[in-house]
């Protein structure tokens, strides 16, 4: 049996079922954003915002890469006479040959790996998300070193994953939450 067949067969449950998955780890996400940093909870509307504009920006080209997966040919994978050509093995091995958008989505990747570095999250939060970035990285890999091109329905459910994620990222770090003494004064 065929994972993917069975999971578009029940297209409703696995969609559903992802979107929760994205949902949990963006509220995960944002709590341990919140919880470390909690000066952002007084300007909650401007970070809130801010972190939808980066994850929306990561989504959209992580979504892309998936969608249309660059390979990588065996014969690019042969040893470098020199720096320069292992430089530019590198560069094409790692994707960094793409363009604008490549940069871009490097630019706010790191940006994001900072953010949750230094997020204050539960070990087991923290298995749980490493684990679906493990995932996802396995299947990028895969994707990328073998003829493996996503189907529609999987292009589907990876962008209702991302959307989840950005989706409840924004809802959790957006809560304002005002202190009891500034009020009374």
């Amino acid at each position: 049996m065929d994972i993917f067949y069975i999971a578009e067969k029940h297209f409703v449950i696995s969609i559903v079922t992802i979107l929760i998955i994205g949902l949990l780890q963006g509220a995960i996400l944002g709590r341990g954003i919140r919880n470390r940093f909690p000066k952002l909870k007084t300007h909650a509307r401007i970070v809130s915002t801010s972190l939808l504009v980066l994850f929306s920006v990561n989504a959209v080209a992580n979504i892309l890469k998936f969608a249309s997966p660059e390979k990588v040919q065996s014969d690019a994978l042969r040893t470098p006479e020199n720096i320069q050509e292992g430089i530019n093995m590198a560069i094409k091995v790692l994707g960094f040959d793409l363009g604008f958008w490549s940069v871009i989505a490097m630019f706010v990747s790191v940006i994001l790996v900072v953010f949750f570095r230094f997020a204050e999250l539960p070990s087991v939060a923290r298995y749980f998300i490493f684990g679906l970035s493990f995932i996802f990285l396995l299947v990028g890999i895969i994707s990328k070193f073998t003829d493996f091109t996503p189907s529609q329905f999987q292009i589907i459910l990876y962008s209702t994953y991302h959307f989840g994620i950005t989706v409840a990222i924004f809802f959790v770090t957006r809560r304002k939450e005002t202190d009891i003494f500034t009020e009374i004064k």
